[in-house]
């Protein structure tokens, strides 16, 4: 498999996102300001968390099942955010609503994708369960059967799914939602725009991180151009530049997985081929017995991280789907309050029969 080096994508599909939000001149009250610094600057301690010093352990699983405890945990803040801000959703405009409700399905879509990738890269795990098993006792007659299945892991590994290959276009489609709606006369709506564009803007980051790990591919992954004027724009470009870099850097050495520890298993199902394909004599014994138990530690070792990132991705589905929930929840009583402060006419009518 091969990963050819594809040209520095720049992500930019507006002038300045707060050329509407927060116009030059516009002034906010010390509360809507200290309000929206502490978000900002706690979005950029999260951030820098996320940076290693260690380049190795950028695609580790345990990376991404962090990256994505980061994803819950900013959600979560953007949550405890607006109910700080006090602005009800009576007082949204329809056109935040429906670009809340048309992204949140985008990253249900994107959640469900992931978890599939998950799932097909867990069913190889029991190829090589099998093989573990039919190894135990050293027996010739299950070495055919055992090349086999090692045949069937690598064929699994190498499949495509195209869910994941949809999520790019996905993605795609919520970049274009960083060009948020324009803002009139609502200085708590400029602060929330501001706030939730930074929650995009790493969720995108994040997603397409993910994409590009499970897909095999780098040609579409986003370099996002933050203004300056953002309290953790510094942090995010130092973070973009240093994963991105990291990944193209592995496409580039035509590295077989990119994922650490799907590799390990690779490594380890490459050293344990050749020997049970040309049999074992007990020269080669021990050397059987050393593959097979690293094979075994490998692989339980990516079974047992795929688990642990399916777990942290459920948690944003639902971190996702209850906001959501909550927010059509809301228009409904904004709606039957409505509805019951106007006059029925017709009630006097209908006693009277």
């Amino acid at each position: 498999m091969s990963f050819p080096q594809d040209p520095h994508k720049s992500f930019l599909p507006f002038r300045n996102p707060f050329r509407m939000i927060l116009p030059k001149g516009s002034n906010l009250s010390p509360e809507l300001l200290s309000l929206l610094n502490n978000f900002e600057e706690t979005l950029a301690e999260r951030l820098k968390k996320l940076k290693l010093g260690d380049k190795e352990d950028v695609l580790h699983i345990s990376w991404m099942r962090r990256a994505m405890e980061s994803l819950c945990a900013i959600h979560t803040d953007i949550k405890t955010f607006i109910t700080t801000l006090e602005l009800p959703v009576c007082d949204w405009d329809d056109k935040w609503v429906n670009v809340y409700l048309d992204n949140s399905v985008k990253l249900l879509d994107i959640c469900i994708s992931f978890s599939s990738e998950i799932s097909r890269l867990n069913q190889s795990h029991l190829f090589l369960q099998c093989v573990l098993h039919d190894l135990v006792g050293e027996s010739s007659k299950k070495f055919v059967q055992a090349s086999s299945l090692l045949d069937g892991w690598r064929q699994h590994i190498s499949s495509k799914n195209p869910r994941i290959e949809e999520c790019f276009c996905i993605i795609d489609n919520l970049a274009q939602t960083l060009d948020q709606p324009k803002i009139k006369n609502s200085a708590k709506g400029k602060v929330l725009m501001r706030a939730m564009y930074g929650v995009k803007v790493v969720t995108i980051f994040v997603c397409s991180i993910f994409a590009s790990a499970f897909s095999g591919s780098a040609k579409k992954l986003m370099d996002l151009n933050v203004p300056e004027t953002c309290l953790w724009a510094e942090a995010f470009a130092d973070l973009q530049t240093f994963v991105n870099s990291e990944i193209r850097n592995i496409y580039s050495s035509r590295r077989v997985t990119v994922l650490k520890e799907l590799e390990t298993v690779d490594i380890s199902v490459k050293k344990l081929y050749p020997i049970v394909g040309d049999g074992v004599n007990p020269i080669e014994a021990g050397v059987l017995k050393n593959a097979t138990s690293d094979l075994g530690k490998s692989a339980d070792e990516l079974s047992q991280g795929l688990d642990q990132l399916a777990k942290e991705i459920d948690s944003f589905f639902q971190i996702i789907l209850t906001g959501r929930d909550a927010l059509l929840c809301n228009i409904r009583v904004d709606i039957d309050s409505s509805n019951s402060a106007q006059p029925d006419n017709n009630v006097e009518g209908q006693a009277v029969r």
